[in-house]
């Protein structure tokens, strides 16, 4: 009798959440959608995403095969191209349109890996700092400063250059070099947010510091840190193929846009393409990023929410 009599009542609350669920998604699906340049970066996202979950199936051939017989060819609609290499070969004569579809992993994963290192650096640095003040605080920031006074490329040039290059040494080396700025943000927001009435008085309930940090202060720096992140993705997508373009990066056979600039450098004269479309794919990648970031941006502010 009485779970009958409970029953309505679970029913509805569990209509009440999936309602406001959909009501959650219908306001952000009208927010980007007003937006072109927002709408422009996600849709340039979620296709490169696409890409790159499926490049052995989009791609027409093997990235790494080796077709002598096929060297330099120039795209398929150019004279002298080859219906089967839509976008050209390489000096080996390696299918361009495959080795930029699986290079699309590459970038992706070292920048998404590296960004999500530095940000749990950066916001526990951040939460611990800006929250607990002090000493504490002076011997962590004078760290970050002694960070920021060394470049990311030339700390992660002498970094690779000791360990070797490869893929998981490249991730660790940029998510230790790019945390600082996390942490320097989220130690922002963070001694603005102790001060507020509900920090206080949750603090004055005797609520322990590290349970007010994780429920109470963290969710509300998040914000800024979905920003910052999805920035800094296309910030480390672009550093990593510079430290491919110079060796240092992502070493062969695995494919990298960087590796991919490079292998064509040398032949710009003559096989535009080599050089041309890999460059292509990282500017359109980045821009879409850095569009999708504004966006997000602009809706996570409480000012332009209040506004609205």
């Amino acid at each position: 009798m009485s779970t009958n009599s409970h029953s309505p009542t679970l029913t509805g609350s569990a209509n009440t959440i999936n309602q406001s669920k959909s009501n959650a998604i219908n306001r952000w699906t009208k927010m980007l959608l007003k937006s072109k340049t927002g709408t422009l970066g996600f849709l340039i996202v979620v296709f490169v995403f696409f890409i790159a979950i499926f490049a052995n199936v989009l791609a027409p051939h093997d990235p790494a095969e080796i077709n002598p017989a096929m060297m330099l060819k120039p795209p398929s609609w150019m004279e002298g191209g080859e219906s089967a290499y839509f976008l050209g070969t390489d000096n080996l004569g390696r299918d361009i349109l495959s080795r930029i579809l699986y290079g699309s992993r590459v970038s992706l994963l070292v920048g998404i890996a590296s960004v999500i290192l530095a940000g749990i650096i950066g916001v526990i640095v951040g939460l611990t700092a800006g929250y607990y003040g002090g000493w504490l605080d002076t011997i962590l920031m004078r760290i970050v400063d002694s960070f920021l006074s060394i470049p990311n490329i030339l700390f992660a040039l002498v970094f690779l250059a000791v360990f070797g290059p490869s893929v998981p040494t490249l991730i660790i080396v940029l998510g230790v070099t790019n945390w600082v700025g996390y942490a320097r943000i989220v130690r922002g927001e963070t001694l603005s947010i102790k001060e507020r009435e509900f920090v206080r008085a949750a603090r004055s309930l005797g609520v322990k510091n590290s349970k007010i940090i994780r429920r109470h202060v963290l969710p509300n720096v998040i914000s800024s840190f979905i920003v910052i992140s999805t920035l800094s993705v296309a910030t480390t997508i672009i550093l990593e193929a510079s430290l491919s373009f110079l060796g240092l990066g992502v070493q062969p056979p695995t494919v990298s846009w960087g590796g991919i600039l490079s292998d064509g450098r040398d032949y710009l004269a003559t096989s535009w393409w080599l050089a041309t479309f890999p460059g292509v794919a990282i500017t359109v990648t980045v821009l879409g990023i850095i569009f999708l970031g504004d966006w997000l941006r602009d809706v996570l502010d409480p000012r332009s929410q209040s506004r609205s």
